[in-house]
C-alpha cells in the first residue's frame, strides 16, 4: 500500500490529522493486510478488512461498539483493544472499495505455541477473566460475525450432505468418515450443553497466539483478534485451547505416531480457565467444559474432512490432501481424548470441587 492511501485513512482520525508518520508491514497474519504506524510519540496498527474470510463486517463493528461502550476495559488486568473510531465515529474506513481499521499498538510478544506449562495456565485464565469481565453484557445485544460458527450439530450435518453425495472413497477416507459419523452421542451431549447453558459473549477463536505476552512472556499483556466476539458457550473458549494447546502436534501434523492429548496441559489450562470463570458459572457450563475439548476438535475434524469431500473450497491447502490429513489429525486427537475421560474428569473435580 502506498503513504499516500494510508495518509488518506489517518487524516481521518482526529489525533493523526497531518501527522508526520513512518509505516512498515507487520506481523505474520494470514487473514488482514497489516501495517506499523509509528508517529513520534506513538503507535498503532493498521488493518485492511478481510471481507471475502468475514463477510459480515457491519457486525463486526457492531460487536465491537457495543463491548466498549458497555465495558469497562480499564477493569482488566490486561489491554483489549478495539478500533478507535474515527471523526466520524466509525471504526471502519472505507477507501478504494477496501475497508480499514486502526488499533492502538500494544507491545509485547506472541507465541504461536506454548514453550511451558504456565503459559498454558496463563493464556486460559486471561480468556477466562475476559468471559467473566463480559458476563454483564447481554450475549443477546451481539451479532452473529460468522453463522453457526461453532455449532457442532450443523457441521455434523454438513458432512452428512457431502458423504451422500461422495463416492469411490478410498480405504482411509472410509475410515475417517465412519470414525466421525459414529459420533453422534458427542452432538446430542453438545445439544444437550447447548439447550441448558447460558449464551455468554465469546472469544470464540482462543489460540495462543491471539494473546499477547509481555516481553519476559511471563503475564499476558493483552487479548487480541476480536472479529469472532459474539455470543457463544463458555465451552467454545475453553475448548478451543484444549484443541489447540493441550495436543503434541500441530494441526497440520503428519506425525500420527506422536499425535495425543497431554492431560497435564489440561490441567493447567482448566486450572487457569476455571479461575477466571468460576464466580460466574452455573453447574452446567461447569460440566460442559468435560466436553469441550473434544466439541471443539470434533468441529474442525468435520470441517476439514467435508471441505476435502467437497475438493478445498473453503480452507487453503499446500498440496490436494492437506485437508484429509488435518481431518485425520484431529480424529487421531480426539480419540486421545475420549480414551481419558476417566482421567480428565477425575483432573476436572480436583479443580472445581464438583461432581458430575
Amino acid at each position: 500500500m502506498k503513504k499516500e492511501g494510508i495518509s488518506a485513512i489517518l487524516n481521518q482520525y482526529d489525533f493523526l490529522k497531518d501527522k508526520e508518520y513512518g509505516f512498515q508491514v507487520f506481523g505474520s497474519g494470514l487473514i488482514h493486510g497489516t501495517y506499523l504506524i509509528e508517529c513520534s510519540d506513538s503507535k498503532f496498527i493498521l488493518q485492511e478488512f478481510n471481507t471475502s474470510v468475514f463477510r459480515y463486517p457491519e457486525r463486526i463493528a457492531h460487536n465491537h461498539f457495543i463491548l466498549g461502550e458497555k465495558g469497562d476495559v480499564s477493569q482488566l488486568p490486561f489491554a483489549l483493544p478495539l478500533p478507535r473510531l474515527n471523526q466520524n465515529g466509525d471504526s471502519l474506513i472505507s477507501i478504494e472499495k477496501k475497508l480499514f481499521r486502526l488499533f492502538d499498538f500494544v507491545k509485547g510478544e506472541t507465541l504461536q505455541q506454548i514453550q511451558n506449562q504456565n503459559q498454558a495456565y496463563l493464556a486460559a485464565k486471561a480468556y477466562g477473566v475476559f468471559a467473566d469481565w463480559a458476563k454483564e453484557i447481554s450475549a443477546s445485544e451481539m451479532q452473529e460475525s460468522i453463522p453457526k460458527f461453532h455449532r457442532l450439530d450443523w457441521r455434523f450435518e454438513n458432512l452428512e450432505k457431502a458423504a451422500g453425495t461422495s463416492s469411490s472413497l478410498n480405504s482411509e477416507e472410509q475410515e475417517i468418515l465412519d470414525f466421525y459419523l459414529s459420533q453422534k452421542p458427542l452432538v446430542n451431549d453438545y445439544l444437550a450443553s447447548y439447550e441448558s447453558c447460558p449464551q455468554r459473549i465469546t472469544h470464540n477463536d482462543t489460540k495462543i497466539n491471539n494473546l499477547i505476552f509481555n516481553e519476559s512472556l511471563e503475564n499476558v499483556a493483552a487479548v487480541i483478534d476480536l472479529d469472532t466476539l459474539m455470543g457463544g458457550l463458555l465451552l467454545y473458549d475453553f475448548g478451543d485451547l484444549v484443541r489447540t494447546v493441550a495436543c503434541t502436534e500441530v494441526e497440520t501434523s503428519q506425525n500420527w505416531n506422536n499425535l495425543a492429548h497431554r492431560p497435564g496441559i489440561f490441567e493447567e489450562l482448566l486450572k487457569g480457565y476455571w479461575e477466571g470463570i468460576k464466580d460466574m458459572a452455573s453447574s452446567e457450563e461447569a460440566k460442559s467444559l468435560l466436553i469441550a475439548g473434544e466439541v471443539m476438535t470434533c468441529i474442525m475434524g468435520l470441517r476439514f474432512f467435508t471441505d476435502h469431500l467437497q475438493g478445498n473450497i473453503y480452507y487453503k491447502v499446500a498440496y490436494p490432501l492437506q485437508n484429509l490429513h488435518r481431518a485425520k489429525n484431529q480424529m487421531i486427537f480426539l480419540k486421545s481424548q475420549q480414551d481419558q475421560k476417566v482421567q480428565l474428569k477425575n483432573i476436572w473435580k480436583r479443580i472445581t470441587g464438583l461432581d458430575t
